[in-house]
């Protein structure tokens, strides 16, 4: 899943190759990827592309007083950049195409969508903040407001478990699966840590763990293309998605615990004092 650095790389990359270009036709192929309908798609049609933001894990496309585009590319999604758009609509189907957006000098992009679970969501809307998930969004974890004070203060209080905390979009926007086993990791802490347990030394070290894991990450993807941004967020993990492989800090081996539809990575002896965690889905099927 696309989360903060990446979609802040695709904010730029937009950025760079939309603003001050016409969006010609906007084509939904997939019928569950369009969550609105008023206005419709073809509002955007003739429009200007006036700037690409953020939310979140949200895209944005603003046009020149009209309505805003705005993506979200959950799970298997992804936008796929061509300078040059084939030749005539796309056809309806099976595959991965869920919608094209052609520019008035041939290019344009296609969001795509891998699997049989669809929750790629695309909106037209006036304002971003109609859009649901935008609306309940927490504040950004890299912005400038988001100090070491915001930070406690939001975990003040918080009866669960850290990695649910850090995921959760309406506490903090952005953070996905990946990059909270990441953070988790530099921080040297257990992913089922209660945050109602963390001192204050706990949470400067956990700030300072996201700040900087974020940071280097979004560093890391600036002026990739969008083709190669998936391959570029494999390569600066250190433990998520690395299952039997070593801790590259201590040299133990990279566990997993998994859910039903999801896992979670971490370094037993630098995060949980040696212990391996419980696999909660192996042992539902021990019982």
């Amino acid at each position: 899943m696309p989360e903060l650095p990446e979609v802040e790389a695709l904010k730029d990359f937009l950025t760079e190759h939309l603003v001050g270009h016409d969006i010609m036709r906007v084509l939904p192929v997939a019928v569950s990827v369009l969550k609105t309908y008023d206005p419709p798609p073809t509002a955007l049609e003739g429009r200007t592309v006036t700037g690409v933001a953020r939310h979140g894990k949200f895209l944005d496309l603003a046009t020149d007083g009209g309505p805003h585009l705005v993506t979200h590319l959950a799970r298997a999604g992804w936008l796929q950049w061509k300078d040059r758009l084939p030749d005539g609509p796309p056809k309806p189907g099976r595959g991965p195409l869920a919608l094209r957006v052609a520019l008035e000098n041939g290019a344009g992009f296609d969001l795509t969508e891998a699997g049989t679970t669809k929750k790629l969501a695309v909106y037209v809307v006036q304002d971003p903040g109609d859009v649901p998930g935008v609306a309940r969004l927490g504040p950004d974890p890299l912005a400038d407001a988001f100090d070491e004070a915001a930070f406690a203060g939001l975990l003040a209080g918080e009866r669960r478990q850290i990695k649910g905390a850090l995921r959760d979009q309406s506490l903090i926007a952005g953070i996905g699966n990946a990059y909270s086993d990441e953070i988790l990791w530099a921080a040297k802490m257990s992913p089922f840590r209660l945050a109602s347990t963390l001192t204050p030394d706990d949470v400067h070290t956990l700030y300072t763990a996201l700040r900087d894991t974020l940071t280097e990450a979004v560093e890391r993807s600036r002026g990739v293309a969008a083709g190669r941004l998936k391959a570029e967020k494999k390569s600066g993990l250190h433990v998520h998605g690395r299952t039997g492989e070593t801790c590259p800090v201590c040299g133990d081996t990279i566990r997993e615990v998994s859910f039903s539809d999801s896992s979670l990575q971490y370094c037993p002896t630098c995060q949980t004092g040696g212990k391996p965690l419980a696999d909660r889905r192996m042992s539902r099927l021990l019982k």
